[in-house]
C-alpha cells in the first residue's frame, strides 16, 4: 500500500484535539484512530502495538538478526488535528495531473492560487489531494503516520537490514501537550525523528522558543453621560496594549528567523477584556526580551489606569531544540545523506513553530523534524501530493539503511 491510501482512510476519521480541555487526551475521538493504527500495526508485524491510557501509540521493530548493536532509531508523528475546520466529515479529493495552476475547492466558495500559494507551479504533474474546501484535511500529521508505516511495509517487503526501530504516534500535538505523558524510556530509541513539516527533503532543528501571554483587563464602569475623568473602558485599553507593540512584528510581517507577536483572540466589554497572544522567537535572548516588553506594558498601563487594571500571565510553552540537537549533529549529517540517497534534495530550516521532538529532545531523546510532503497546514487549503508522500518514505527509508551500517 502507497502512503497516500493510508491517508485517505486516516484522515476521515477526525481527531481534533481541544485546547479547553481538562482531560488527557484532550478529546476521545483520537482513541478511534488509535486503536486503528494498532490493528495495522499489528498486521504489519509489529507484535507488541498497544495504545496506552493517555492515547500514546507506541510499537517495536526488533532489530535484523546480527544489527542489535546498531543505534535505535525512533519515528513519531502525531495522530490530532487543529479544531479549526474540523467540525463536520472530512472529503478528500485527488486532483490527477495537477496543472500547478488555481484550483477551485469544490463549492466551498475557496479556490488554492498561485498567488497565496507561489510553490504551486512546483506541483505540476503531481496528484494533488486537497478536501472540498471546507475542512482541513489532516495530512497534519496524518500524512507523517501514513509514511511511516509505509516505510515498515517496504523494509519488511524488501527485507532491508536494520537495527531496533521504534514507532510512536502521540496526542494532542496541536494544542503543546503531546508529549506530557509521553514515555521515552518505554519508547526504547536513542535518537528520533518526527515526521512532522512541510515539503518533502525538509529538515529542521532549530524551533522557536514560545510561550502564552493572557492579558485580563478589569475597567470602570459607569454611565457615559457623568463618566469624565471616571469611566476606564476595558476594550479602549485592550486597544492601548497591543497598539503599544511593534505593528510589523506579527506573523503576516516575518519570515525566516524573526519573531512575533500573535493575537489569537480578543473578547470584552467596558468592565472586562481580554487579549490572549502567542509569543514565538528563535533567538534566546530576544525571547525574554519580548516578554519582557509585556511586562513593561503591564507595569506602565497600571501605573496610568490603576494597579489591578491589568493582569499579565505569561505561560512558557516550549524551547528551541538546536542546543540538544547540536551534541548530536549525525542526525542532520544524516538526514542530509538519506535525502540525496533518495533523490530529493535536502533543505535544512528553521521551524517557524514547534513539534512534539522540541520537547522529546529536552526530555532525553534529541528528535529532529522531517518534511511529509505536505502544504498549507491548519485551514481548509492544506494539500499535499501523492508523489511528496512518496519521495518522503524513500528518505526515512534510506534513513533507516543509513543507521544499520
Amino acid at each position: 500500500m502507497r502512503a497516500y491510501e493510508r491517508l485517505l482512510n486516516y484522515v476521515v476519521v477526525r481527531t481534533p484535539s481541544d485546547e479547553n480541555s481538562t482531560t488527557f487526551p484532550s478529546s476521545d475521538c483520537q482513541f478511534n484512530l488509535a486503536k486503528l493504527l494498532v490493528e495495522e500495526m499489528k498486521e504489519l508485524g509489529i507484535e507488541d502495538a498497544r495504545v496506552d491510557e493517555h492515547c500514546y501509540v507506541y510499537g517495536t521493530i526488533p532489530a535484523t538478526p546480527g544489527y542489535e548493536d546498531k543505534t535505535k532509531i525512533g519515528f513519531i508523528a502525531h495522530m490530532d488535528t487543529v479544531s479549526d475546520y474540523c467540525d463536520h466529515d472530512i472529503t478528500p479529493v485527488l486532483h490527477e495531473n495537477y496543472d500547478g495552476g488555481d484550483l477551485v475547492l469544490g463549492t466551498s466558495g475557496r479556490s488554492l492560487t498561485v498567488k497565496d500559494f507561489p510553490h504551486l507551479p512546483e506541483l505540476a504533474g503531481r496528484t494533488l489531494i486537497t478536501t472540498d474546501g471546507t475542512t482541513v484535511l489532516g495530512a497534519d500529521d496524518k500524512a507523517g503516520i501514513a509514511e511511516i508505516l509505509t516505510m515498515v511495509e517496504r523494509i519488511k517487503e524488501e527485507n532491508i537490514p536494520h537495527g531496533t526501530i521504534c514507532i510512536a504516534f502521540t496526542p494532542d500535538e496541536e494544542i503543546g501537550t503531546g508529549t506530557e505523558h509521553f514515555d521515552v524510556e518505554a519508547f526504547g530509541a536513542e535518537y528520533g525523528y518526527t515526521l512532522d513539516g512541510d515539503t518533502e527533503g525538509e529538515i529542521q532543528f532549530e524551533n522557536f522558543n514560545a510561550c502564552k501571554a493572557d492579558f485580563e483587563i478589569t475597567g470602570f464602569g459607569v454611565h457615559p453621560g457623568s463618566s469624565k475623568d471616571t469611566m476606564i473602558n476595558a476594550c479602549l485599553v485592550a486597544a492601548e496594549i497591543n497598539n503599544m507593540l511593534p505593528g510589523c512584528e506579527t506573523p503576516r510581517g516575518t519570515e525566516d528567523y524573526e519573531g512575533f507577536y500573535h493575537l489569537v483572540s480578543m473578547s470584552g466589554d467596558v468592565t472586562k477584556a481580554e487579549l490572549h497572544y502567542l509569543v514565538r522567537d528563535h533567538d534566546k535572548t530576544f525571547f525574554e526580551a519580548r516578554k519582557n516588553t509585556l511586562r513593561l506594558i503591564a507595569k506602565d498601563l497600571n501605573e496610568k489606569w490603576g494597579e489591578g487594571t491589568i493582569k499579565l500571565t505569561i505561560s512558557d510553552q516550549y524551547k528551541n531544540m538546536a542546543e540538544i540537537i547540536a551534541t548530536c549533529m549525525h542526525l542532520i549529517d544524516n538526514a542530509k545523506k538519506a535525502c540525496e540517497n533518495a533523490n530529493v534534495a535536502p533543505q535544512v530550516m528553521a521551524i517557524r513553530g514547534g513539534t512534539d521532538g522540541c520537547q522529546l529532545s529536552f526530555k532525553g531523546l534529541p528528535c529532529p523534524n522531517l518534511g511529509t510532503g505536505g502544504h498549507a497546514y491548519h485551514g481548509p487549503y492544506e494539500h499535499i501530493t501523492v508523489e511528496g508522500m512518496d519521495k518522503s518514505v524513500d528518505v526515512i527509508i534510506e534513513l533507516v539503511k543509513l543507521y544499520a551500517e
